[in-house]
């Protein structure tokens, strides 16, 4: 279990972090200049609007103190590769799907870490674990912004190479993710199956509130059917490998998974659950 938490978790999530940047061109970050209506949606639901309902969701669920700061952890991770995929196949905007996801995780560097101590403290009071906000935020540097800035460079200098490797990295990012979330609950199934039925309902109604709320906020504001279900991916899925590792990144013990990264380890399964129908409904919408 140790190689899993300090050396197999961050390189997993450095890969993952490999491939969304091997799928961004310079284009993805010049749209935002051309939709900025859509892509302010899109990021104040991200920093602001998840956080808000997970802060909501925690406290009427009552979790205890430690998963509460997980499920925080969780919703301050920006989204990952699988949205961008789930945005794919229901053919919602892909694009701004890329675009949101790839500068969110760039911002999450400098937001994640002071955010991660207000909220361990908020829950924790004296008990919270000593978050250093300036490790934290080098750590998550150095295994999600710089993956993604070396993808991009990589797609900028070497695109043939890129476009040649980038299946089979994205591939790897799956299989990768699998092991992450499938490895963590196996060596912790006794506090995974204590807490499930705590902390499922609980990520189940995270999830579907912020899917509808993406969505809701597509429509109120008059974007396209594309772009509102970009959106309301973006919003409701969230990147539960990094959430593993920011949580076991604050643990003061690295021998098992820690309470603080278990929401993400079980919002790792849930997501699919609740989201694939979602697609599938988004899909036959699209046409």
């Amino acid at each position: 279990m140790d190689s899993l938490i300090t050396v197999f978790l961050p390189l997993a999530l450095a890969v993952i972090m490999f491939s969304l940047g091997l799928g961004l061109t310079v284009a993805d970050f010049a749209r935002v200049a051309a939709q900025p209506k859509a892509f302010g949606i899109g990021a104040f639901s991200q920093l602001v609007t998840i956080p808000a309902v997970a802060f909501l969701i925690a406290t009427a669920f009552g979790l205890p103190p430690e998963l509460a700061v997980g499920l925080m952890i969780l919703s301050l991770c920006p989204g990952g590769v699988t949205s961008n995929i789930l945005t794919k196949l229901a053919r919602g905007d892909l694009a701004l799907s890329i675009s949101l996801t790839g500068i969110i995780s760039l911002v999450a560097v400098f937001t994640m870490p002071p955010l991660v101590a207000f909220f361990a403290r908020q829950f924790m009071g004296l008990e919270a674990p000593p978050v250093d906000v300036t490790r934290l935020g080098i750590s998550m540097f150095l295994i999600t912004a710089a993956p993604v800035v070396i993808g991009v460079l990589a797609r900028r200098f070497a695109e043939g190479m890129a476009l040649a490797i980038e299946p089979f990295v994205e591939k790897l990012a799956l299989v990768l993710f699998v092991i992450v979330v499938v490895g963590a609950l196996a060596a912790n199934w006794t506090l995974f199956v204590a807490n499930l039925a705590v902390l499922a309902p609980s990520l189940v109604v995270l999830n579907l509130a912020l899917l509808a709320i993406g969505l809701g906020l597509g429509r109120v504001f008059a974007l396209g059917p594309a772009q509102s279900t970009a959106i309301a991916i973006e919003t409701g899925i969230q990147n539960a490998t990094l959430g593993i590792t920011v949580g076991s990144l604050i643990a003061e013990q690295a021998s098992a998974l820690p309470p603080f990264s278990l929401p993400s380890g079980v919002y790792g399964i849930t997501m699919y659950l609740v989201t694939i129908p979602f697609v599938l409904w988004r899909r036959r919408m699209m046409g």
